[in-house]
Formats: C-alpha cells, structure tokens, sequence
C-alpha cells in the first residue's frame, strides 16, 4: 500500500492512514498466503515460526543470495502485475532491503509529524461520543502495538521504492510484492500522491462548510479503496497463476482472504482484540475495495476496474459497498445543514464530518449485529456530525448533532431505535423524560422509533426525532439550541417566489 491517504469520514479515514494500512493487511496476508497458496513447484513450506512476521524475538535474517533473488523477482512479478492490470510500466522500480526496526522508526516517525496523527487523537473522542470505542481504550497505544506486530513490505510513493523486509522468507513476501508492485504502477501512471488529494475537502479549514463540502468528505477513503481493491485483485491472480485459475474464475482464495482479514492471526493480539470499530475501518478498502473491484472486472473487464477507476473513481463509501451505484451514475441530494455559526453561537466547534453508509454500517453492526446491519445500511441516503462544546469550557464532554437520511420512513424508524437501544450501553444512566404526555419508551425491546423523544443522561439529554426519512439526533446541547436545530432541520423549507 502507499503511504498517502486523507479524510475520511473524518475519523475512520484518519484511522487509515496513520495505522499505514498497506502494513496491517500485509502482515495478515504474509500469515495467509502460506496455508492459502495452491501447490505448485514454486511453493515452498511455510517458514519456522521464528520467522512469524510479526514475531520480534525469534526474527532471522534472510540471507545475501536470497535477498539478491528477491530484488531480481521484483522485475518479473512487475511484469506479472502490468499484464494483469493492463497499466503500463514506464520505469523501473527502485527497491531497498529494510530491518523491521527502521519500519517501525519510519512509521512513527510519520505518526509524530503528520498532522492527520493528531487530528486523530482528537477524533479520538468522537469515536467514544458515538461508542465505537470503549471509554478507556488508548487509541495511540493500540496503533504502536498493531504496526509493532504488523510491519510489512510496502511501497513508497515518495521515494519511488518497494520496501523488502530482511526478517521474512522470500517465498512470503513474493505474493505481497504483487500487491505492492501494483501501486507502483498505479503511481507511474496516475500519480498516487496527487491523485489521493484530489478532490477532496479539509473540513478543518472550513470556516463555514457547505452540503457540497460534506458531500466530498469520503472521497479519499472511496479512492483507497480502489487503490487497494486493484493491489488485491492482482495478488489473489499472482497467487492463483500456478493454476491457471482467476480471481474471477476461482473466488474462493478470495473469499478466504477477506474472512482472514477480520479475524486477524493468532500471533496478532492487537489486532485480533481490537474493537469492531477498528477491524472494520483497518481491512474496508482492502475487503470492501476487492469486490468493488471484482464487480468492475465483470462488468467492462481490465478497462474499467483499473485504468477507469482512476479516471472516473467513485466518491463515496456507499459506491464502493455497492458497486451498482457507482456504475449507474447515482446521485444523492446534499444534506441540509444548518446555520453552525448562529445556531451553536454558545459552543466551540470540535470536529465536523460525513457519516457515510460505511459508518451507519459498523454503528448498527456493533448495536444490532452483522445481519440487521445488512438489511439496513443499503437505505443509508445521507448523514453529518458536528461535535462542540460549552464556548470556553474544554473539560466539558463533547456534545453532539447527528443528521441521517434514509429511502424510507421504515429503515429511518428503525434505524433511530437501534441508536436509541445503545444508549443503555454509552451512558450509565438513562432517564426517559419525553414530553408531551407521551408514554416512556421501552429501549430494550424497541423495534422502531418514530416522533420526538428525550432522554436524560449523566451527560446531558438526548433527543431522537424522527420525521418520515429523516432522523434528527443531539446529545448534551441545550433545550434553546435543540429547539433552533429541530426546527430548521425538520420543519419543510419555504421556496421564494421567483425561485
């Protein structure tokens, strides 16, 4: 994987990035690829576990003749990944051999310095406002473990370089080196640094954003998907040639893949215990990105799933989850937002950002489980969060405006109550004070959530107001700042004559 990347919806994406995923994947992979290898005369057992590629103690060192072959088979499984892609190659690769301990230098390094790794740490506390991690998980202290027990080869697209590693059988790192060789192409032909920020939109810059600007909040996350999804395809092909098989003919190593990703390896403790939250957003571009890729492969062949998703990429995590809209051109209305500046007049503007189908995919999924998620998600038709707090009070605890919007009153109903039952479990005390002479809601088997509804908690109140297809959510503002939000997000909008 290369080593660039942005927003995302705000949090996941910066997750993304600092956690370098083109390492986390490959360190699964290199675990993977030796029980899911086809038998061919190339195939050689897998390596003693000394050389786990994620054990730090028992590391050896692999030697000068097998590294001098491994920087020869760069030039042939780059040719490899070209014919498979069909993106050319315009020059050759440089390649350096690297120690685990400059891996790890070099990642922390970037994570001291980049400004993204801090406002991670900041996003930090948004993700524990919406319960997608635990109060007292140490989200920093997490990322060195994982990238300590993760580090694998990548490539850099600054430097131009493939990064090999002296501490892993060279029979492992060839079928990564596939999936690494396809960024360089990627990088040769289209630019990956520049292609990455394009079009996208730092929200942190914006004084005033508008539906436009949250609109473009998920497109680097969209094209690292892509970037990742195509590195997928043609290391499931590298794997598969012994065969003569195909991704598109054989998709069980696919298949395979994917189920390892989330799981992780028992020589993984990191990454195996890390909440859903994590899991999810760590392998998205990699499971999500290979079928986004695989239906594009059906659909219009190498063409379109390499060269044209470059050219045209989707901008959205819902085009990636379901590649049928990207192909059909979907458009989704901007979400209306409100006055930020006037509304929250009181209050210190913390984080801004989309809430895309990925994200209501992994809430629902963490509250109400894989399936129910599934059935749901698709009816994900827009959303945004704006995090604050009390104007001049950085101790307070960050309050919350949640906008969503569904294809149905159904899914929007259903969606509401499914946040409305998580409530037990982010806060430790929840008081139904619903007003209006209306009878308190049973959270623990609620089904669906219609109306308006407050709740008491020991971080303020909660309201849930759901209006057909939209689902208005605040927690800990003031009852004058909900009443100013409720009535300029739900009630219809007035159209001035000559309009």
């Amino acid at each position: 994987m290369n080593t660039t990347g942005h927003s995302f919806p705000k949090f996941a994406n910066r997750l993304l990035q600092i956690a370098c995923l083109f390492l986390t994947l490959a360190g699964i992979l290199l675990a993977q690829t030796s029980s899911q290898q086809p038998s061919s005369p190339q195939t050689q057992p897998s390596p003693p576990a000394s050389q786990s590629p994620s054990g730090d103690a028992g590391d050896q060192k692999i030697s000068p003749k097998e590294a001098e072959q491994l920087f020869r088979d760069v030039d042939e499984i780059l040719k490899f990944a070209s014919r498979d892609s069909d993106l050319p190659i315009k020059q050759e690769v440089k390649r350096k051999l690297t120690t685990r301990d400059e891996v790890v230098a070099y990642l922390q390094k970037t994570m001291a310095e980049d400004k993204d790794a801090q406002r991670l740490r900041r996003s930090e506390l948004v993700l524990k406002k919406f319960g997608l991690l635990p109060a007292d998980f140490n989200l920093q202290d997490f990322l060195v473990k994982l990238l300590r027990e993760q580090v694998a080869g990548y490539y850099d697209a600054k430097t131009k370089t493939v990064n090999l590693l002296d501490w892993i059988a060279a029979d492992q790192q060839r079928p990564v080196m596939a999936h690494e060789l396809t960024h360089a192409l990627q990088d040769q032909s289209f630019g990956l640094d520049k292609w990455m920020k394009a079009g996208d939109v730092d929200l942190d810059e914006k004084k005033n954003p508008t539906p436009e600007d949250l609109e473009k909040d998920e497109v680097s996350e969209a094209r690292q998907a892509v970037v990742e999804g195509q590195a997928m395809v043609v290391l499931i092909d590298y794997m598969l040639q012994p065969t003569g098989q195909s991704l598109l003919t054989s998709p069980q190593l696919a298949n395979a893949l994917k189920e390892g990703m989330l799981v992780g390896t028992s020589d993984s403790p990191a990454f195996q215990n890390a909440p859903i939250f994590l899991k999810e957003a760590l392998t998205f571009p990699y499971r999500y990105g290979l079928d986004f890729e695989t239906e594009l492969l059906r659909s219009g062949g190498k063409q379109k799933a390499f060269a044209a998703a470059f050219t045209d990429p989707p901008e959205s995590t819902r085009q990636i989850m379901e590649p049928k809209t990207y192909l059909s051109g979907e458009r989704i209305e901007p979400m209306r937002l409100p006055d930020l500046k006037e509304d929250f007049k009181n209050y210190d503007r913390f984080d801004i950002g989309s809430m895309g189908e990925f994200d209501v995919a992994i809430l629902i999924d963490q509250y109400a489980g894989v399936e129910t998620s599934h059935a749901i998600y698709p009816h994900w038709r827009g959303g945004y969060y704006y995090a604050v707090r009390p104007k001049g009070d950085a101790s307070a605890p960050l309050a919350l405006l949640y906008v969503s919007r569904w294809s149905e009153d159904d899914s929007a109903a259903k969606f509401a109550a499914i946040y409305a039952k998580a409530l037990g479990k982010r806060y430790h005390h929840v008081q139904d004070s619903t007003e209006q002479g209306r009878a308190a809601v049973e959270l623990q088997n609620l089904e669906s959530l219609t109306g308006a509804h407050t709740w008491l908690t020991e971080q303020g109140s909660v309201v849930i107001n759901v209006q057909a297809t939209t689902v208005f959510i605040s927690e800990g503002l003031d009852q004058p700042t909900n009443e100013r939000l409720e009535k300029e997000l739900l009630e219809p909008q007035t159209v001035t004559a000559g309009r």
